[in-house]
């Protein structure tokens, strides 16, 4: 129940379909998602990625998933209701239900297999953000190997 947008119908569910033990046939969160229709079958030819598209089928696990993940999507201001709102931006609230529920998947399953609580991260860094940080580290660290002041660069210190 930490989890936001996962009520006590979800987490039935989950137990009458696969159990607490039945978590552990699955050796990676990956093979969980797969075995659960909610990662993308990526086709691939040369490199060159002709298809992801999620893959057919569907089962309650499944629906429960997605019934909390679009409960989510009306949430405001908490962890996975920010990654619902930035996909569905992108790719739209079908999408958005499916990246969110998979991404459930896999906080259970570390919750479950790994014993891991959940702990929402206070600031969601997003892939874009993340690169942002990474080059900002790399210019700082090029100007420091440079010795490059503040002056030569036409930043004003005070």
């Amino acid at each position: 129940m930490q989890i936001e947008g996962v009520s006590h119908a979800t987490i039935l569910t989950i137990i009458s379909e696969i159990g607490p033990e039945g978590f552990k046939e699955f050796p990676t969160s990956k093979h969980f998602t797969s075995w659960m229709r909610l990662a993308p079958n990526n086709k691939k030819t040369g490199g060159k990625i002709i298809s992801n598209k999620v893959p057919k089928g569907s089962n309650r696990l499944k629906i429960a998933l997605r019934q909390a993940a679009n409960s989510i999507g009306n949430l405001k201001d908490t962890h996975l209701a920010n990654f619902f709102k930035k996909i569905l931006y992108r790719k739209g609230r079908t999408a958005a239900v499916s990246a969110t529920a998979r991404k459930l998947a896999v906080i259970i399953w570390n919750m479950i297999v790994k014993q891991q609580p959940y702990n929402p991260p206070t600031q969601y860094l997003f892939l874009d953000q993340k690169r942002k940080m990474g080059l900002v580290k790399k210019i700082k660290k090029q100007i420091d190997k440079f010795e490059i002041t503040g002056e030569e660069l036409g930043i004003a210190t005070s």
